[in-house]
């Protein structure tokens, strides 16, 4: 990077928010997947004002800017690949205002996740995204990826509740898209397409999210089954007998041993898999819908069926599940290939037949879990990379897995984004023409290509 352009950017975000140093460029190399690559330097702006003077500069430099938020991201979406300047909005971490009138809130891109639903609830207000890394990401790479969670069976995901964005464009310039009201039809609907972009149109530097009432009560249970069938076959029977869980989580026979000593009940001897179930509502409707619930894993064919007794026990059940994903380290696998598939609830009993399939003809051990209640699984690969010839495999079973949900009528991606690591797989979903259509919008946005490039296409 040009001494002159180092030294102009420090003078817009100051000193001690700018870093050439190897020490610092390196915690900024890296997100949630096994990708690294060193930026040459990083900036943490404070303000729309610095984050428009900064990509100016980038933009008649031809500098590439990542931008990047607590870097809880699993495909690669925010490493900066082949140098260029890490831009990082941690910063900007203002809940600016909360509205119970309108059920709107005002952010900036920093604010985490968790903190912005604990700081609505004291209004009496629900802001329901809830990706698993809530404690630490950000609402802005929320935005960016369009992240989802556990909830998302019954409301929805990150893009469903972004009302309006201020964007700054890759030449400094900056747009407003949508609105304050419920309602409002002018014009493109640019918010919905700058959501789950991946930071390659813009930099957002302020959101407007819808929020809703709290839900009176809460029950929750857990229920395992002899065979992942018998589960799979549980979430469906649920929505056919018009049952709307909050949240239906799935976990295979491995992802149970794997938590089980977490769990304030005892895992039976013949429990192949579990799920993690939560109904919401009037407080009178909790006990109605937890029996209609149990009668339907029942006739499906649980086992045994632990309804939560306390909000204490809940919590251990989520608290359990949470765990999920950072357990499996302990499984001794030196790699893990995560995918976050996504097939129509229906087809989930298949899929996972599918997937029992695909691990045993390739010899690659397979550990799912995740959002059953709309169909997305996590399906973890876990293997040896440095082994070739397991490796290959590993790549055959990845491929075969996408094949499958496709066939299926899914998605190779529900929540995590594209980034680099499913970019190889893009054009199996989207076809020729699509995918031309999808350049040509990226370049209107950023002619010169500064923004995230390397990413989502191939």
């Amino acid at each position: 990077m040009k001494k002159t352009l180092v030294r102009q950017i420090l003078e817009i975000v100051g000193p001690e928010n700018f870093s050439t140093d190897p020490a610092d460029l390196k915690c900024y190399s890296y997100d949630a997947s096994s990708i690294s690559s060193l930026p040459e330097a990083i900036a943490l702006p404070g303000s729309t004002e610095e984050v428009s003077q900064v990509l100016s500069l980038a933009n008649q430099e031809g500098l590439s800017v990542f931008p990047r938020g607590a870097g809880t991201g699993t495909t690669g979406a925010s490493v900066p690949i082949n140098g260029g300047l890490a831009l990082c909005l941690t910063r900007m971490d203002r809940i600016i205002s909360i509205n119970p009138g309108d059920l709107t809130a005002l952010v900036e891109p920093g604010v985490v996740t968790g903190e912005l639903q604990e700081e609505v609830s004291r209004h009496g207000l629900f802001y329901p995204p809830d990706p698993a890394s809530m404690r630490f990401c950000t609402i802005g790479g929320n935005v960016a990826t369009g992240a989802g969670g556990p909830r998302a069976v019954k409301y929805g995901v990150t893009r469903d509740y972004v009302m309006a964005l201020e964007l700054v464009l890759a030449d400094g310039s900056v747009i407003h898209t949508g609105t304050r009201t419920a309602k409002g039809v002018v014009g493109y609907d640019l918010t919905r397409l700058v959501v789950g972009s991946e930071g390659m149109l813009g930099v957002v530097t302020r959101i407007t999210l819808k929020l809703i009432p709290s839900p009176e009560a809460e029950g929750t249970l857990i229920a395992f089954f002899p065979d992942a069938k018998s589960a799979s076959n549980t979430v469906v029977s649920l929505f056919e007998s018009r049952i709307l869980p909050r949240c239906a989580e799935f976990l295979d026979k491995m992802s149970i041993e794997l938590i089980s000593d977490q769990l304030p009940v005892v895992v039976p001897e013949r429990a192949d898999a579990m799920l993690l179930i939560e109904v919401d509502g009037v407080r009178e409707s909790i006990p109605r819908q937890l029996e209609e619930v149990k009668n339907s894993c029942k006739n499906c064919g649980a086992t045994d069926i632990h309804v939560a007794k306390s909000k204490d026990q809940a919590k251990a059940f989520w608290s359990a599940r949470q765990g999920m994903a950072p357990s499996i380290r302990t499984l001794g696998f030196p790699d893990k290939i995560n995918e976050d598939i996504c097939v129509p609830r229906s087809c989930l009993p298949e899929m996972i037949s599918e997937l029992e399939k695909i691990g045993r003809k390739n010899r690659i051990t397979i550990l799912s879990f995740g959002h059953a209640g709309d169909g997305n699984l996590h399906v973890n690969l876990l293997l040896d990379l440095s082994d070739r010839e397991e490796k290959l495999r590993g790549e055959a079973a990845v491929m075969e897995v996408m094949e499958a949900t496709l066939a299926l009528g899914g998605t190779i991606s529900g929540e995590h984004g594209i980034g680099l690591t499913k970019r190889p797989f893009i054009q199996m979903e989207i076809d020729k023409r699509g995918l031309e259509i999808m350049r040509g919008i990226k370049k209107v946005f950023d002619p010169r290509n500064i923004l995230n490039p390397g990413k989502v296409f191939p």
